[in-house]
């Protein structure tokens, strides 16, 4: 299980987050729903290990891991899909993929285990495999991004607004890739944060929002 435990997070001196409760069990689909600027993205950073929060606490299975930074929260296996995808824009989809696996040190064939796990949920990103990361479109840019957060994510996987700016083709594609991993990925727990709840209702178990960094309804 994936959880914060009453956890506040500030930037710059100002308060982003405050005494943020909720928690995704594994194999769970849940949403975390809130206008722009309303504490979504800081949430899954802190997750990451990108932002320290101020008081509070961030545990993976029971396991603090409040102080750990965000390499070592990978290596625990969890990954993240941030809303503006950061791909390397030189390197293939291939290397984007497969540079978290490497820096973690992992197997070669561990490695292309994962990888070739990542093509059967989401096979276009085979075909995209040899092309540079900056002559994708923004939609493509999202399936390689979450292909790569898989690579690592082997207990939780934390999407940042997966569907904006996506045409309906590729939203409609983006939540088929996500209904599969369901079936695929059973013990993953899986955190998606949106600002319109229609867009999750049919691939999401629980959904909280969070208005002003507080959680006000689950």
């Amino acid at each position: 299980m994936l959880r914060l435990d009453g956890v506040s997070v500030e930037i710059a001196g100002a308060p982003v987050l405050r005494r943020v409760s909720l928690a995704v069990p594994p194999g769970g689909r849940v949403a975390l729903i809130g206008r722009n600027g309303a504490g979504k993205t800081t949430t899954l950073r802190t997750l990451m290990g990108l932002l320290a929060p101020s008081s509070g606490e961030v545990a993976l299975d029971g396991k603090p891991c409040t102080a750990l930074p965000a390499h070592h929260r990978a290596r625990l296996g969890i990954g993240y899909a941030p809303e503006e995808r950061k791909l390397f824009g030189a390197f293939t989809v291939r290397e984007n993929m497969l540079l978290p696996a490497q820096v973690l040190g992992l197997p070669g064939s561990e490695i292309t285990r994962r990888l070739e796990a990542v093509y059967s949920l989401l096979p276009e990103l085979r075909d995209f495999a040899p092309r540079r990361a900056a002559g994708l479109s923004g939609g493509q840019g999202k399936m390689v991004a979450l292909g790569r957060a898989l690579m690592v994510g082997t207990r939780a996987v934390l999407l940042d607004e997966p569907f904006q700016g996506l045409a309906p083709a590729l939203a409609l594609r983006y939540a088929e890739a996500l209904g599969r991993l369901r079936s695929a990925l059973p013990d993953v727990a899986i955190l998606i944060t949106e600002s319109s709840p229609d867009l999750l209702r049919s691939l999401v178990d629980s959904t909280f929002v969070i208005e002003r960094g507080e959680i006000a309804a689950a």
